[in-house]
């Protein structure tokens, strides 16, 4: 089997846990903090491994307290970053979680959202199936050169825009439009990009730029998928496995996104590689951080 190219940031997340995000010159005392591995393409690439499909993660990892650990914590899990270390230093991710587990992040951008041409010209694209990339690399100030390497590669592509999709320049937004790819997306993010109310609306529009599959999460309601096949509003629902408890949500859309590759990959409908995705989800909001260890995957029962 090909693997799976994903490409954005692995960087050090700075756990937060506190009863409520203050007000300005509001003082509250943490519950708790903690360092782990984090980052979006991290998250998903993690996902992928759970599942047994064969991926590479293009992170570059810099210098600094931060790149150091990133470092020492990839080395840890047999993991290695293909591309030269950047003279530049790592930055991190603040997470700040509160008591009912959602998530606010506060990010301080460093060399892990850098992408060089002569990096890509390492891969040897006979060995890759897709690529993932994210919209935090893309809106950063070398996403164009991501967009070039897709548009020359050939890959088919999954997209995750994420939160800041409003942010990103909108010529950068149609190139990859125009690359066809699978989006994935929850409910306010499509929403706010189209300003359509209704998800189905939503979807609609974004499967008129990209003729291609639209994945929308919903939570606790699951998730949505739009190929335009479906009747009706031409959305299929696909429904949600219920958490336990909801430690945290960070890196759930993640998973999400890195279980819906691996299971199509594997061979599954879109349908089942989303059911799939849903339950791996759910185990991520029940554990604490963005990636599950080898144990809390297994006992998920999700293969």
């Amino acid at each position: 089997m090909k693997k799976i190219l994903v490409i954005g940031s692995t960087v050090a997340d700075i756990i937060i846990n506190l009863d409520f995000l203050p007000t300005t010159a509001q003082d509250v005392h943490v519950k708790s903090q903690s360092m782990s591995l984090g980052g979006c393409a991290h998250n998903v690439a993690d996902m992928i491994r759970h599942f047994g499909v064969p991926y590479t993660l293009f992170s570059p990892v810099g210098t600094g307290l931060y790149g150091d650990f990133v470092r020492n914590q990839l080395a840890s899990k047999g993991l290695a970053s293909p591309m030269p270390t950047p003279d530049m230093a790592n930055g991190c991710c603040y997470c700040f979680v509160e008591e009912s587990g959602e998530r606010t992040f506060i990010v301080d951008h460093g060399a892990e959202y850098l992408f060089y041409k002569e990096w890509f010209d390492m891969l040897n694209l006979s060995k890759l199936q897709c690529a993932y990339i994210c919209g935090l690399e893309i809106e950063d100030k070398t996403g164009s050169t991501i967009v070039d390497f897709l548009e020359t590669s050939g890959l088919p592509v999954f997209y995750a825009p994420g939160p800041r999709i409003c942010l990103i320049d909108d010529a950068l937004m149609e190139r990859i439009f125009a690359l066809r790819p699978i989006l994935h997306l929850n409910e306010d993010e499509i929403c706010r990009y189209t300003g359509c109310v209704a998800i189905s609306d939503a979807a609609a529009v974004l499967h008129k730029k990209t003729q291609n599959t639209i994945i929308i999460t919903n939570g606790a309601n699951g998730a949505y998928y739009f190929d335009g096949t479906a009747g009706g509003e031409g959305l299929v629902h696909v429904a949600p496995v219920p958490a336990e408890k909801i430690v945290d949500t960070i890196g759930a859309g993640d998973g999400h996104c890195g279980a819906v590759m691996a299971g199509l990959s594997m061979g599954l409908s879109m349908y089942d590689a989303i059911a799939k995705a849903n339950a791996a989800s759910s185990l991520v909001v029940s554990n604490k951080g963005g990636v599950l260890s080898d144990e809390e995957f297994k006992a998920g029962g999700i293969l």
